[in-house]
């Protein structure tokens, strides 16, 4: 009754100039018959009328409210009153009245008739999503409340849909004319889906007339070129994602391996500690914040960075910090307190994963190219690594931590000899890398569920793009993660996900054969 109500008031607001008119008794005498066919044409034709009357006579049906008396009239029964669709008149139930009866062919066009319904929609997206609906099950019945829908749309996206939608269902028009009208008109989709149609007309018993076929072959080459593009640019959009994903869990591991040396296994479970903050911010505003719920990411963020800065240098005050140029000692050790930070996560939280929402204004996504959509979710990821890297540069550079940081690296006696605190650069250093770890943990919250295992997933490509980047080197560690993106998106249609993994292994491991230092080479740390 939701969609009914919904329509009756946008066509009570927006069709207010029909919305008197009743209903042509021979539309409605079918509906009352037994022919199943002039049934399921009197629900097209009712649809196509787009008028209060014919959404509620089409509600009626889907619930089995419509009645039909002996005389062939219809009624809309609610209780003890009848509506007469063809007069607009409510009045007593009529004697001798009886249900009229749905069948599944029936039913299925009126539930197609009902979600037509929506292109007339007062919402955008409505309309947009009834559209892609359609195409996906374009029943010929739909053309005459298609071409209503068209005459009154204004948004282009929609209405270059719609006439796909109606030059689509004119493939298989009796008339030549129509036929090659409606192939030329489909030259301009982008809808993979178009072309096995297309494909069949050429095929033995498929078109007859030439002009038509040489019609569908132009119109094939035209959207088998606009799905490559369309198909490239996803592959580069997915990299660059997948790009900022890596560079967001590898930029903290930047700072604490490539500048201070130190081999922390626990790099992943600082992201999971940040997706893990994240989740309970939510929770905190569904609880007592419910009318700003949307808006729990901009506390996950600093909630996040100072929860696993704070672990961070615990770490280091208590253990990594006794354990500096030992790096055997250093990798054991800290892959033992990941096992310690997982299981402490799932004896508070549990071993199943737990649900991250994304905000509404990070739901859905641009299209792009015709069919290309951009997730909202994705777009903020590469926006907010931007933001980071941006951010990390300027506190490197810019800053009095920045410049004993580099100090501390480049020489540790003499940035000791001129009294710089080399221990509380260390840990604050540690505490950098952690926080930056689990800003990167409140990003892979927004992209799936967040469980105790999520850092194992991402530890071990940190380290690929630290390597492969150059250790220490923050414009190194940009292009490596952006650079292993897109190469593991291209590569994964052509050789599958796992060989793909393995092809970006093999190449690294051939890489650093050949050049030690990464792409960018730096003076590392001497480390007592």
């Amino acid at each position: 009754m939701r969609l009914f109500t919904s329509l009756l008031v946008f066509a009570c607001l927006c069709l207010s100039s029909m919305a008197q008119a009743a209903i042509s008794p021979d539309l409605l005498k079918p509906l009352a018959g037994d022919d199943p066919e002039a049934r399921v044409v009197a629900v097209a034709q009712i649809a196509a009328l787009a008028t209060p009357e014919a959404a509620r006579v089409l509600q009626a049906l889907q619930d089995d409210a419509l009645y039909a008396a002996p005389d062939g009239k219809v009624y809309v029964v609610d209780g003890e009153q009848a509506y007469d669709p063809a007069t607009g008149q409510l009045g007593a139930v009529p004697d001798g009245i009886d249900g009229v009866m749905v069948n599944n062919r029936l039913r299925a066009a009126v539930a197609g008739a009902l979600s037509g319904l929506q292109l007339l929609a007062p919402q955008r997206t409505v309309r947009l999503e009834a559209a892609q609906a359609l195409q996906k099950a374009l029943d010929p019945a739909q053309l005459p409340l298609i071409r209503t829908a068209l005459a009154q749309e204004n948004d282009a996206e929609i209405k270059q849909l719609l006439q796909v939608l109606i030059a689509s269902a004119n493939l298989h028009a009796p008339d030549t004319a129509t036929r090659k009208a409606a192939v030329q008109a489909l030259a301009g989709s982008s809808d993979a889906r178009l072309l096995p149609v297309l494909q069949a007309m050429l095929e033995k018993g498929g078109e007859p007339d030439e002009t038509v076929q040489l019609a569908a072959i132009e119109t094939m080459r035209q959207i088998k070129g606009r799905v490559s593009r369309m198909e490239l640019a996803g592959n580069v959009f997915y990299g660059i994602s997948l790009g900022s994903v890596l560079l967001l869990a590898a930029l903290g591991l930047a700072i604490t391996f490539g500048l201070m040396g130190i081999i922390n296994m626990a790099h992943g479970e600082l992201l999971m500690i940040g997706a893990y903050t994240t989740y309970l911010c939510q929770l905190f505003f569904r609880s007592y914040l419910p009318a700003m719920q949307d808006w729990y990411l901009l506390a996950a963020l600093p909630a996040a960075f100072f929860v696993a800065g704070l672990v961070g240098v615990a770490l280091e005050r208590t253990v990594i910090r006794w354990l500096y140029g030992r790096p055997l000692e250093t990798l054991l050790a800290t892959w033992g307190i990941s096992l310690i930070l997982m299981q402490l996560v799932r004896t508070i939280f549990g071993a199943q994963n737990v649900e991250v929402a994304n905000p509404a204004w990070m739901s859905g996504g641009v299209s792009v190219l015709g069919g290309l959509v951009l997730p909202y979710n994705r777009l903020a990821i590469i926006v907010f690594a931007v933001i980071v890297v941006v951010a990390v540069w300027l506190i490197l550079n810019k800053t009095r931590l920045g410049l004993f940081v580099r100090a501390v690296t480049q020489n540790r006696r003499m940035a000791d000899c001129v009294g710089v605190a080399t221990g509380k650069v260390d840990m604050l250093t540690f505490g950098l890398g952690s926080g930056i770890a689990g800003l990167g943990g409140v990003a892979l919250s927004q992209l799936g569920n967040v469980g105790p295992d999520l850092g194992q997933s991402y530890i071990v490509d940190s380290f690929m793009v630290v390597v492969l980047g150059g250790v220490g080197q923050l414009a190194g560690t940009v292009i490596a993660a952006l650079g292993l993106g897109e190469v593991n998106k291209f590569l994964e249609p052509v050789a599958g996900a796992v060989l793909a993994k393995i092809a970006i292994l093999v190449f690294i491991i051939i890489f650093i054969q050949r050049r030690p230092q990464g792409l960018f080479a730096m003076k590392g740390r001497s480390v007592e």
